[in-house]
């Protein structure tokens, strides 16, 4: 399935029915009066986050949703059927905005949580309604007022507890490959990671949902490379799991470049939970290693180190001291 993560739709709500200006006609019965019924009320339009989907390839094509409309009133007084509710499933996590992207409407991050975007128009009144002591066979009825209508925007922000970011072919599809039963792409050339992978992480008798996001470089949050539009699906994480290469020259570098660009993303990013993961020991020597760790230690003088963890994960070294200490930081989170 096609991973699509925002889609801009047009929703109607289900617009009000007529009601109905008639009179009573029976034998024997004369002057039977006014006997119009109500029309029935137009169907809302209700967005359901739903589990177990992550995309919203559903939006992709059909753009254009419109609720029942109610159905017209009726003689011998009967009011017309309401209109049935539209229910737009979405997945878990799905953000409502405004067609400007300025106004946030709903943030349905807990599954069967439900958003109203758009109300049905109330029936009119039949003729009943206007008889009166001086008005005894009113032939006038009100239309159905129109149901709501807007344009709307669904951003996806995944629901994980992990989040892998990092350079391109720092190794996070590998890290994920190796970690889970994903199975994303993995080459030897960078951005073959388009779209968020999502794998399942099982230690202990416990999951740990993981994202590995597209590659970032300098400038992605002015739109270098495929920019930061993915880091919103980090967002939703509890952790991040920062992976660096480390056959690079500078790890120091790579590091604080990532790193300014979650911080001008915004989100809360830099306040998360954060374990550095030093990839592809097994390419470079010890002596090598030990010096390149020195110095990126060094680079945070007083401030507080994070946990560095160095693998393997095409070699698969090191991997069980970093799922154990990802497990020991939840702990501390979930404190």
């Amino acid at each position: 399935m096609k991973f699509l993560d925002k889609a801009k739709i047009s929703i109607k709500a289900g617009d009000g029915g007529n009601g109905a200006a008639t009179f009573r006609r029976e034998k024997y019965i004369e002057f039977g009066g006014p006997n119009g019924g109500d029309g029935g009320r137009g169907g809302d339009v209700v967005f359901v986050a739903v589990p177990n989907v992550n995309t919203l390839i559903d939006y992709r094509f059909k753009t254009h949703f419109a609720a029942q409309r109610g159905q017209n009133g009726m003689g011998k007084m009967r009011t017309g059927y309401s209109g049935e509710t539209l229910v737009l499933p979405v997945p878990t996590g799905t953000v409502i905005l405004s067609e400007n992207e300025e106004i946030e409407y709903a943030d349905l991050n807990v599954d069967g949580m439900e958003y109203l975007a758009a109300r049905g128009g109330n029936g009119g009144w039949g003729n009943l309604h206007f008889k009166s002591p001086t008005n005894r066979a009113p032939r006038q009825a009100n239309d159905g007022l129109p149901g709501e209508s807007r344009t709307v925007v669904l951003r996806l922000k995944l629901i994980a507890d992990i989040g892998l970011v990092g350079f391109p072919n720092a190794g996070k599809s590998t890290l994920l490959s190796a970690v889970t039963s994903a199975r994303p792409k993995i080459a030897n050339y960078p951005f073959t990671t388009l779209n968020p992978q999502l794998g399942v992480m099982y230690a202990h008798n416990r999951e740990f949902v993981m994202v590995d996001l597209p590659g970032l470089i300098e400038g992605a949050h002015t739109g270098v490379g495929l920019g930061d539009r993915f880091l919103g699906h980090a967002e939703r994480t509890k952790m991040i799991l920062h992976v660096i290469d480390a056959t690079e020259d500078d790890l120091v570098s790579r590091y604080a470049a990532i790193r300014s660009e979650m911080d001008s993303y915004g989100g809360g990013l830099l306040g998360k939970p954060e374990i550095v993961v030093i990839n592809k020991i097994d390419a470079i020597s010890d002596t090598e290693l030990a010096e390149k760790l020195t110095a990126f230690k060094k680079s945070f003088g007083r401030k507080k180190k994070p946990e560095i963890v160095c693998i393997s994960a095409a070699g698969r070294i090191g991997i069980d001291d970093l799922i154990a200490k990802i497990e020991k930081m939840f702990l501390g989170i979930e404190k």
